[in-house]
């Protein structure tokens, strides 16, 4: 007894009322057709009928948007069938018993229907059709108009919404929460006005409804009146006109409201700050607009043979109220203090000394127009530009690379721009926005007339011309490159670089948790059990500071499990998996049915770095300054030899010095990879362009035999 008297708590029941109230409704709704109803009964429903009708109009006006009220189009569909059925009760009623008086379906249809007949049914039924009309005509219509129009603008405008969202969130302006929100806000605005422009069509088919009842119940109760009753043509007219319009007007007046609430709903601009009544009141209550309103109705008033004291009353009331809106709006001005604004200009927010973007874009005012769009529903080139580069390198890679904030700083020259990690100037260059970049190719012979620069992103010849040489450029075999394109390669590059930096424990956090959803049990056994979150986002870090990408999650995680009983740090543990997933940076270097194309160093060099690795302290490779500037000068030559396929040079040496060689060639050779050979996968075939140390190790020996012989 007890779980049961539980189980009726009074959460319980409500929650039991919200599942099954509209079962339970539409259970109803479907015995009220079937089952004759008592007129008591009748008028219970009738006068719900009625509330409900009130209720969903004062939620309409109470909105502060149209989507506060999402749930409205569902509400009517359900409102107006709860109406039809209540007149397909009263119509079986009503042909039934109505040639037992006027009483005979219930008090609330006797009642209506001898108020607005005033003793006469021609009033009753020329009242109820001017109340038809009223709202077939005027407000149904008018409100399925502006639903169908609001519809077709508000589907028609969603692309341009998203990628306004797309360009605040790469400006930095949006987090990616409050994108996804901004989304579903926009993907439910169209739901809802597609829903009711089929919702407005609910309310004109009720109208209609309405009036062939009306003439269905008329026509049906003549007949039954005077043919299965005996009554005379006036007796049945007197009795089931009656019944009839007063069982259309108690129909009739919550479709009207329904129709009010509808067009309410269409109608309404969305605001935060107040609800219709307050729009209209504070939009309204102008005290410019009220005085000529009393002046025009004091000129009325002063009109020989015109209803003076009317007039004069209106101009007195239009006054006051002018008067004392104007008085509110004063004692409004007054509240707030004089010196609030000098405070206000010496105030300085966290925002303007704190930036916590992690890469951002700084641009001149020359460039802003790039930024910019004539066309409202797309974003800038530049905005789209970023948008794209940061899906690819995010794809490359394995992470979602952080929001690039845009920004215009004004202590710029106009066509500078700077890339900034965190706070700190990584890349800085000069580009022209109403000017193309023309670089010349191996074919080119021809000098073309423009602003003669080096390609900020590989450093190479290059001209900004004007448009109008474009044409004569491309015919001379330039390639030519869109300003945003310029930037973009150039961020690209940062993003490549500096993706170490940019990876934080939140992003880590984040790729964990996707895999979780797949393999919950491996990420639970390692970390934190097996490795903290912050030797792993370490351990990444170090992966993505060579290149190599972290998309196989699931691998890495594997290679630490076998690595646990090891005391390793986090940066032993990055070389030693590196080998479960070198084959992620190999395939974007070479495709599968190609050979790897390595440098190797002669085995004398070889040995000689892994003796000074031995040698060297914790701090690095200690190598001779001249060694290491003519093994420099070598691998720049082979550089330059096999720049042609666009791809950087491997290095393959022994994993003893793999890391600190891998340092020390990344300062002089940015596009440079270094592997160790147990980092090549068995089944990939390897061809040796190069290899390094003959000469260094016979220039070593020499210096050597001499310093003996000293």
């Amino acid at each position: 007894m007890d779980l049961v008297l539980k189980s009726f708590q009074k959460e319980n029941f409500f929650d039991f009322l919200r599942t099954f109230s509209i079962p339970i409704g539409i259970m109803i709704l479907i015995a009220m057709m079937v089952i004759p109803l008592s007129p008591v009964f009748l008028d219970v429903l009738f006068t719900s009928n009625l509330l409900v009708s009130l209720l969903v109009l004062m939620v309409a006006l109470q909105t502060f948007r149209p989507l506060d009220f999402s749930s409205f189009p569902t509400v009517l569909l359900f409102a107006t069938v709860l109406r039809l059925g209540l007149n397909v009760a009263s119509t079986r009623v009503i042909l039934a018993n109505g040639h037992t008086g006027t009483d005979s379906a219930g008090s609330i249809i006797e009642a209506f229907g001898a108020f607005v007949m005033s003793g006469s049914y021609v009033v009753g039924l020329f009242v109820f059709a001017i109340l038809v009309l009223i709202n077939l005509i005027v407000i149904t219509k008018g409100a399925g108009r502006v639903s169908e129009v609001a519809a077709r603008f508000t589907l028609d405008s969603m692309p341009g919404k998203q990628m306004a969202i797309d360009a605040d969130l790469n400006a930095g302006i949006l987090t990616s929460e409050e994108a996804k929100e901004r989304r579903k806000e926009i993907a439910k605005e169209g739901e809802f006005y597609g829903a009711m422009d089929g919702a407005a069509k609910f309310v004109k088919g009720d109208a209609i409804a309405g009036i062939l009842i009306l003439i269905i119940n008329i026509i049906g109760g003549l007949i039954i009146g005077t043919v299965n009753h005996d009554l005379s043509l006036s007796e049945s007219a007197e009795s089931y006109i009656l019944l009839t319009v007063g069982d259309g007007l108690v129909a009739q007046i919550p479709s009207l409201l329904l129709a009010m609430a509808t067009a309410t709903i269409v109608t309404r601009i969305s605001s935060d700050d107040n609800d219709l009544a307050g729009q209209i009141s504070s939009q309204m209550g102008l005290s410019k607009a009220w005085v000529p309103v009393s002046a025009v109705l004091l000129l009325f008033g002063l009109v020989p043979g015109m209803p003076n004291t009317l007039f004069l009353g209106g101009a007195l009331i239009s006054g006051a109220i002018a008067y004392f809106t104007s008085k509110n709006i004063g004692e409004i001005k007054k509240d707030v203090p004089e010196n609030d604004t000098e405070e206000n200009h010496g105030k300085i927010d966290v925002d303007e000394v704190s930036d916590n973007s992690s890469i951002s874009l700084d641009l001149g005012y020359g460039l802003i127009s790039m930024v910019d769009s004539n066309d409202k529903k797309s974003a800038g080139p530049l905005i789209s530009k970023i948008t794209g580069i940061r899906k690819q390198v995010s794809k490359d890679l394995g992470f979602v690379i952080p929001n690039v904030r845009v920004r215009d700083d004004l202590s710029l020259d106009a066509n500078a721009y700077q890339i900034k990690v965190g706070h700190t100037i990584v890349a800085e260059d000069k580009i022209y926005a109403d000017r193309k970049l023309a670089m010349p190719s191996d074919e080119t012979q021809l000098k073309i007339q423009g602003i003669q620069v080096k390609d900020p992103s590989f450093g190479l010849d290059a001209y900004w011309i004007e448009k109008h040489l474009v044409s004569k450029a491309e015919s001379n075999h330039y390639m030519i490159i869109e300003p945003e394109a310029v930037i973009g390669t150039h961020l690209n590059q940062v993003l490549l670089k500096y993706a170490g930096d940019l990876l934080s424990q939140d992003d880590v956090q984040l790729l964990l948790d996707n895999l979780s959803k797949i393999n919950p049990q491996l990420v639970q056994s390692v970390i934190p059990k097996l490795i903290p979150l912050h030797h792993l986002t370490i351990i990444l870090r170090n992966l993505l500071v060579e290149r190599v990408p972290i998309n196989d999650l699931k691998k890495i995680l594997e290679a630490l499990s076998n690595l646990s009983d090891k005391k390793l740090s986090p940066d032993e543990l990055s070389e030693a998996v590196r080998p479960a997933i070198s084959s992620l940076l190999i395939q974007k270097i070479s495709s599968v049915k190609e050979a790897l194309n390595i440098v190797t160093f002669n085995s004398d060099l070889e040995q000689m770095l892994i003796s000074m690795s031995k040698k060297s302290s914790s701090e690095g490779l200690l190598i001779d300054p001249n060694l290491a500037k003519q093994m420099i000068k070598s691998l720049l030559e082979i550089s330059e030899k096999s720049s042609s396929d666009g791809n950087p040079i491997v290095i393959v040496t022994s994993p003893i010095i793999r890391k600190d060689l891998s340092i020390l060639l990344r300062q002089h050779i940015e596009d440079i990879v270094v592997l160790s050979f147990t980092e090549l996968p068995e089944s990939k075939r390897v061809k040796v362009i190069a290899t390094v140390g003959e000469k260094i190790t016979n220039q070593e020996k020499e210096k050597n035999n001499e310093n003996a012989n000293i």
